[in-house]
């Protein structure tokens, strides 16, 4: 498939808010009550301010991938069959949730812990949807599995939790930087083993269909030798991402190696230094590793329409 930056972009921006707004909740629940109460909250609120406008971004980067923008509201109406029109629904409701959290957080409400609960199960939610877009889509067998889901939302959470860790440290919350070191380290741990586990599966896939099932003839040799028409079309564009084998062997390591072990050498670097660079590093790193893995994602599934446009005369 065509890897589309729009749809890159909001994935994985969209993700990081999640995984941050799950370190945020995580932190009310567990780690503040050790804390000062105003600290605390100021901490929660800007952390939820972060989130909203990654969040805000994402779903900007999503309207360049609309043909025709001023319709975007009907995306929504099929959401009794389609996952990307619950996925239009969730995501305003999260933006929403995170709204009234860093809200009440700012005005020093003391009763956070329900709506917090409610912003957590749209988050979640919206992984869901973002998810099963592509999962639900059988016939590209690269995405028709379960690690889909998984991959989305340990990669998100990843990167979140290491956003929050650059965070804590960046507004002045250093017990918190410890815990949250910790808990990037161990989901970038568990990222790696879900979407290597992917990549794993994903080489040993064999295509249902065949040259010879894609213009029904049976004969068992076929070669082509012009795709049937002079130039491009919508088939050629929209499903095959037109990059060599080798640019994509390239994206994988790249993406493979941003993603996971660079950030985690910058966090146990943090941890032991005490450095805010490292931190931001580690960032820095896994959010452009993303980027790179999620091109890779969409380049990697091979629409069955191209075995019969295989070649452009």
């Amino acid at each position: 498939m065509r890897p589309a930056f729009s749809v890159i972009f909001l994935t994985t921006l969209i993700g990081a808010a999640q995984g941050l707004f799950f370190a945020l909740y995580g932190a009310e629940l567990t780690l503040l009550s050790q804390t000062d109460a105003a600290a605390g909250r100021q901490f929660l609120f800007l952390g939820s301010l972060v989130a909203l406008v990654l969040t805000g971004l994402g779903l900007i980067a999503s309207f360049f991938h609309l043909g025709r923008p001023e319709r975007a509201w009907r995306s929504a109406t099929m959401w009794r069959t389609s996952w990307l029109s619950r996925e239009v629904i969730a995501l305003p409701f999260f933006m929403l949730g995170l709204l009234v959290y860093g809200s009440a957080q700012y005005l020093g409400w003391t009763q956070t812990v329900p709506i917090g609960a409610v912003t957590a199960l749209l988050s979640l939610a919206l992984f869901v949807c973002t998810a099963m877009i592509y999962a639900s889509v059988r016939f590209l067998q690269e995405w028709a599995s379960p690690l889909t889901l998984l991959n989305y939302l340990l990669l998100g959470c990843a990167s979140g939790l290491t956003l929050a860790t650059l965070l804590a440290a960046l507004l002045g919350m250093p017990d918190l930087v410890p815990p949250y070191a910790l808990a990037a380290i161990g989901l970038t741990l568990l990222a790696a083993v879900s979407r290597g586990a992917s990549l794993v599966r994903n080489a040993r896939l064999k295509p249902k269909s065949s040259v010879q099932s894609a213009i029904g003839i049976k004969h068992p040799r076929i070669v082509q030798k012009a795709q049937g028409f002079m130039g491009g079309s919508f088939n050629t564009r929209e499903f095959f991402h037109g990059q060599s084998a080798a640019l994509l062997r390239s994206v994988k390591w790249i993406f493979l190696l941003l993603v996971f072990p660079l950030p985690l050498m910058c966090l146990a670097l943090a941890l032991s230094s005490a450095s805010t660079a490292w931190l931001l590093a580690a960032f820095a790193l896994q959010y452009l590793g993303l980027l790179a893995e999620r091109w890779y994602f969409f380049a990697q599934a091979n629409h069955p329409q191209n075995l019969y446009y295989q070649t452009i005369s």
